[in-house]
């Protein structure tokens, strides 16, 4: 198995604009990449998100769905998808650039050139539900990445966790049903999308709601009690991370009041399970986190647990 941590990219995903001082911009995108930059972490490996194809997108979502969005790009200007998504020209791109990085990562990792894989991409994914883009998400990039090791990798069993403060309500809507995709998500309630507001746990899905002003402790506690022993008896072959950063407690766009330590703890947990079950093997994907120095100190964190699990 590669020993390296890979990094996945590419510099069309900030061609995405949803509009001026809109929080989901490309400037985030930046701000991790710089505080992930050679000098501070040498030995990842880095390398281009390739373009995915429509037909890699729709492992996820309804083909048609995926036609009708690629179409609606304009040529010029923005086009409104709901009252916080919207398209510019380099919205398609951007997007298929997102998709193609997971399914590469999924493809290394499983294939034993990296032992994990951070992308870094935009526009986020979690929220996009299998014929429906919302909350600044256009495809599932995530879901993608799980529907690839399962129908196209033949994995048996695969898992999704998402820390992001919001929310997955899409990945969980595409991942159900399917006795081998597992979809754990800590989140804050009251809070966008309005999804999964009481606790739920089951052999394939755990869904943990915190109040405003949840900080670490609570966090993790909600981890070690309901989602990790969850995790471990799913008994995954590969698990996805929707990295979400927004629960910082300097992050406009939630109440949450969590720190970069935070994330790396979360991450180290769900590393030592994964190292238990799917030989280490952990694919993780940009979603949110608004505020710049929040946001690329809460990834360098992130990244850094992952390369200390290599």
């Amino acid at each position: 198995m590669g020993g390296a941590t890979l990094l996945l990219t590419h510099a069309e995903c900030k061609g995405h604009s949803a509009g001026p001082g809109h929080p989901e911009s490309a400037e985030r995108m930046q701000a991790v990449l710089e505080a992930l930059a050679p000098e501070y972490f040498p030995d990842l490996v880095r390398r281009d998100a390739p373009l995915a194809e429509a037909a890699d997108v729709a492992v996820a979502h309804d083909p048609d769905y995926v036609n009708a969005i690629l179409a609606a790009v304009p040529p010029a200007g923005r086009v409104a998808i709901d009252g916080d998504t919207a398209m510019s020209p380099g919205s398609g791109i951007a997007a298929l650039r997102a998709a193609g990085a997971m399914t590469a990562a999924v493809d290394a990792v499983l294939d034993g050139e990296a032992a994990n894989a951070f992308c870094v991409v935009r526009p986020p994914g979690h929220h996009a539900e299998r014929a429906r883009a919302m909350g600044f998400c256009l495809f599932n990039n995530v879901a993608i990445g799980a529907m690839h090791a399962r129908r196209i990798r033949g994995l048996g069993r695969v898992a999704v966790v998402d820390f992001d403060v919001h929310h997955g309500n899409g990945t969980e809507q595409i991942l159900r049903g399917d006795a081998g995709l597992f979809f754990a998500s800590t989140h804050q309630s009251p809070a966008y999308p309005g999804t999964a507001r009481r606790r739920e746990v089951g052999a394939n899905l755990v869904n943990v709601p915190l109040p405003p002003g949840a900080g670490g402790a609570e966090l993790r506690a909600a981890w070690q009690q309901d989602v990790l022993p969850a995790l471990a008896a799913f008994d995954p072959q590969l698990i996805l991370i929707s990295a979400g950063f927004d629960g910082h407690a300097r992050d406009p766009l939630a109440g949450w009041e969590l720190d970069a330590a935070d994330f790396a703890w979360v991450t180290a947990a769900i590393c030592e399970v994964a190292a238990v079950s799917a030989r280490g093997n952990v694919v993780s994907v940009l979603e949110g986190g608004y505020d710049l120095r929040a946001l690329a100190a809460s990834a360098a964190a992130h990244v850094g647990a992952l390369c200390d699990a290599a």
